[in-house]
């Protein structure tokens, strides 16, 4: 079954966004458990986290079906030990927020190394991040988002993925959310369904198609290889239709939080009846 949704409010308590996701005929959702450009938020309370877990129980969202993202300040490969501890302890906390919401998946963006370290550094460092997560959180799985490969932002090559999962010790307990407008960014073609096809297959090759546990569904504005993180609504930039044609109508991404991040809220009811139309009946 596929389970489409978009990234949606939680404005007002995180208990809205099943709410929010029912709303607009998603059976899936990603939201922030907390305000993403604070390092600090204050603990979940007890009502808040049952109130929760009732609502995803009311509108059918089991966990698999739900994709936290955490802040956008948190880097997980960050050359100063500062901001790198800050960062794991930030990480950590978004992982038990997701452990008290009874939240199997945590989606993040691995990291950048600011042209102080080398990559390989940098991506032993955000292996180690998620080591430590790991040995603190139990039940969370970490989930690696591909990146544009914006600045130093690492995690834009599928190689880079493939390194940081070699050098986590649970294996079980890592995976990768591919982002349809940051993969095409970063170089690799789905323009076509035969693109499409063979940037999966290679991704298979490199990554392994068992670690892929969620996608972020967005067109691009900029171009092939552009290295710009610039989203866009479906059919209207520069992927088109035809890769997310294939994705609805290939099985192996059946099951796992197919998620929109397009730009116009307005329209996502529509983009995901589009969406469930390429479904085979």
């Amino acid at each position: 079954m596929k389970l489409i949704g978009a990234h949606v409010s939680a404005a007002g308590g995180v208990f809205n966004a099943p709410q929010n996701a029912a709303n607009i005929g998603a059976n899936a959702f990603a939201l922030f458990t907390k305000n993403q450009r604070q390092w600090v938020a204050k603990p979940l309370e007890e009502d808040t986290i049952l109130a929760f877990k009732a609502r995803c129980q009311q509108y059918g969202f089991s966990p698999d079906a739900i994709l936290p993202h955490d802040s956008y300040l948190i880097n997980l490969g960050a050359p100063e030990t500062e901001k790198l501890e800050k960062s794991r302890n930030a990480f950590i906390d978004e992982m038990q927020r997701c452990r008290q919401l009874g939240l199997t998946l945590l989606n993040f963006h691995p990291g950048s190394h600011l042209k102080k370290i080398s990559e390989r550094d940098c991506l032993a460092l955000i292996a180690e991040s998620i080591n430590l997560a790991h040995q603190e959180v139990p039940g969370v799985v970490a989930v690696i988002e591909n990146t544009a490969g914006q600045g130093s932002n690492l995690g834009w090559r599928f190689e880079h993925l493939a390194e940081i999962i070699e050098q986590v010790e649970d294996k079980t307990r890592v995976g990768v959310c591919i982002d349809t407008c940051h993969t095409f960014a970063a170089g690799y073609d789905l323009r076509t369904e035969a693109a499409t096809e063979a940037t999966f297959a290679q991704f298979d090759q490199v990554v392994g198609m068992n670690y892929l546990r969620g996608m972020h569904l967005n067109d691009s504005k900029g171009g092939l290889g552009s290295r710009l993180d610039r989203h866009h609504s479906l059919g209207e930039g520069e992927i088109g239709w035809d890769c997310f044609r294939f994705l609805m109508q290939d099985q192996r991404f059946d099951g796992i939080p197919l998620v929109l991040e397009t730009i116009n809220p307005e329209i996502w009811q529509q983009e995901i009846n589009t969406l469930r139309s390429f479904v085979p009946q």
